[in-house]
């Protein structure tokens, strides 16, 4: 019933405003998005760049070219980073201090666990935001600018719209997504302050012995908000440290904020397991498309190669490459992440493979694909044009559920020392770290990294499984159906 008004109100707006009015309300406000965060999108794509280029081998001829296009995309990130954003941390600022009345420094005075969430809302609200004018635009297009008045995209779109289940995993995988893209915004502090170079970096703080105003070095301050087990140091989650800095998730053992910890590896593990599935799924749909449209020997051969890569073991495949690999350009990558995707690519697309193949053997019998035959079309055409299509559903099933394996296997892997080296932050290794106080006062070390690598993983199963059954004409989903299982498809 919610539904059916709140199309009937949209039909009454599309009704009382011309289309071409509707195109331009909706084109500005996408505008107004972007320009409001125009210096980050900038920063982020050049620093991204930057860091690309600069693990380029450079040979002979290249490498004047090279550190041109390295110092060209710096100088860009760096003009793009004094561009002001609304979501900067100088717009809504957490860190301050205490004079003995007010705190001075945070947003309109706050204390900073208030401007921390008020920061936090408001990206989450700019990506929420962001999505709904995406989704507008689809509406918009799919009312008002699409030949067809229907498509069977339509059913899966509302097929999935009532699937609770993908609507849980949807919203989990969002806001995981949102945290890795905004992470230095939403960390308390930043991650060059707080663990890279904490001894450059000074904070002032209200000194209640001596009743002023003192500064000391971040560094400093970490060894005096160490989190080991139950003694007094120890900053629990939600709470202010002795120099006004404000915890959600507590302290490391070494003193640094978990929380900043914990966005900064949300960035690492997306990066890494979007590069690894990306490269799984383009082997992977490759040849499902060659060996499907071709059959016999080629087939066969597919069948046999990727029963061969099966067949190895993975674990010890990542500790021989981790080991002759030591030390070259690809393993200094994000610190090992490069060479860890190559890896989870080179030994996962077989699985994505055995999936895809199916499909497409069915898809390779329509009628359709023997008349593109006869009509001379030639099979890259025909596999791009008619069969790859048909099978984006399932592709977009499987990666979303081999995302949530990646992210898992990475801190698994770092929880026993074979994944991203440190000191880059990673959600295994903190698991890792304060497994030892688990029993004590310091259990959130374990326990909060744990529960986000489960929650996320999960989500990323639920919106499979939420594709999957939009997909299928036989789900119960448009009935309210909900998927009675988070892991296959």
């Amino acid at each position: 019933m919610a539904g059916t008004t709140a199309d009937e109100a949209e039909s009454r707006w599309s009704m009382a405003v011309p289309s071409d009015w509707r195109v331009l309300a909706w084109s500005s406000a996408g505008f107004l998005l972007v320009a409001v965060q125009a210096g980050a999108l900038g920063e982020f794509v050049f620093g991204f760049l930057a860091d690309a280029l600069a693990f380029v081998p450079a040979v002979g001829p290249l490498d004047p070219v090279l550190s041109r296009l390295v110092g060209a995309a710096k100088t860009a990130d760096a003009a793009a980073a004094e561009v002001p954003t609304l979501l900067s941390r100088a717009v809504f600022p957490n860190e301050g201090y205490w004079n003995g009345e007010r705190w001075v420094g945070t947003f309109m005075g706050f204390r900073p666990g208030i401007a921390w969430a008020v920061r936090v809302l408001a990206v989450y609200v700019y990506a929420f935001g962001f999505a709904a004018w995406a989704f507008v635009g689809y509406r918009l297009y799919r009312r008002h600018y699409r030949t067809a008045r229907w498509t069977p995209r339509d059913d899966m779109v509302d097929r999935f719209r009532s699937h609770g289940w993908g609507k849980f995993g949807l919203v989990v995988v969002f806001m995981f997504v949102v945290m890795a893209v905004f992470a230095p915004t939403l960390g308390p502090t930043t991650v060059d302050q707080n663990m890279r170079n904490s001894y450059t970096h000074e904070i002032d703080y209200w000194n209640a012995d001596t009743g002023q105003v003192e500064t000391i070095t971040v560094g400093e301050a970490n060894l005096n908000t160490q989190s080991r087990g139950d003694n007094p140091q120890t900053v629990m989650p939600f709470q202010t440290d002795q120099y006004g800095r404000y915890h959600p998730f507590g302290t490391l053992p070494n003193g640094r904020d978990l929380f900043t910890f914990i966005v900064a590896g949300s960035r690492i593990s997306l990066l890494i397991g979007l590069l690894a599935v990306g490269l799984s799924a383009f082997l992977a749909t490759s040849l499902a498309l060659v060996a499907a449209y071709y059959k016999g020997r080629v087939d066969l051969g597919l069948v046999l190669t990727s029963d061969s890569v099966m067949a190895m073991p993975q674990l010890l495949l990542l500790i021989m490459l981790t080991s002759v690999l030591a030390g070259t350009w690809i393993d200094g990558i994000y610190s090992g992440g490069f060479l860890l995707a190559l890896i989870f690519a080179f030994t996962g697309w077989t699985y994505m493979w055995r999936s895809l193949r199916g499909p497409a053997l069915q898809l390779s019998e329509r009628q359709w694909i023997d008349a593109a035959r006869s009509y001379g079309q030639t099979p890259r055409k025909i596999m791009r044009k008619h069969m790859l299509p048909y099978i984006t559903g399932y592709l977009l099933i499987y990666g979303s559920m081999t995302l949530g394996g990646a992210i898992i296997s990475i801190a698994g892997l770092s929880y026993l020392g074979l994944g991203v080296s440190a000191p880059t932050p990673e959600w295994g290794r903190a698991i890792e770290i304060g497994q030892e106080y688990v029993n004590t006062g310091s259990w959130h070390i374990s326990l909060i990294p744990g529960v986000l690598i489960t929650v996320v993983v999960t989500g990323f199963n639920a919106l499979g499984d939420g594709i999957r059954d939009a997909i299928d004409p036989q789900s119960d989903a448009a009935d309210g159906g909900v998927a009675s299982t988070g892991g296959g498809a």
